[in-house]
């Protein structure tokens, strides 16, 4: 359980646990690809990790005064593809 990421910290960080990705934003964590969480000490080690990670992303929510109720995304800006 060495592996960690401070969540809403950056717009860089990411991490894989098992075959789940967990990327950090600023505005939101995104989590996509499959985690086994198998009765052993692996299986125990990825909850453990897993659950770092969300307990810290709770508490960072519980603790900021100024969430807003729902945060917007503005839409991706589109351009002509430079291969045509």
């Amino acid at each position: 359980m060495s592996k960690t990421l401070q969540p809403f910290e950056n717009e860089s960080a990411s991490l894989t646990i098992d075959a789940l990705t967990i990327e950090n934003r600023i505005d939101q964590i995104e989590m996509y690809g499959s985690l086994a969480i198998t009765r052993d000490k692996i299986g125990l080690g990825y909850a453990l990790q897993l659950k770092q990670i969300l307990d810290t992303a709770v508490s960072t929510l519980q603790n900021d005064p100024a969430l807003p109720e729902q945060i917007s995304f503005k839409p991706s800006d589109q351009i002509d593809n430079p291969f045509k």
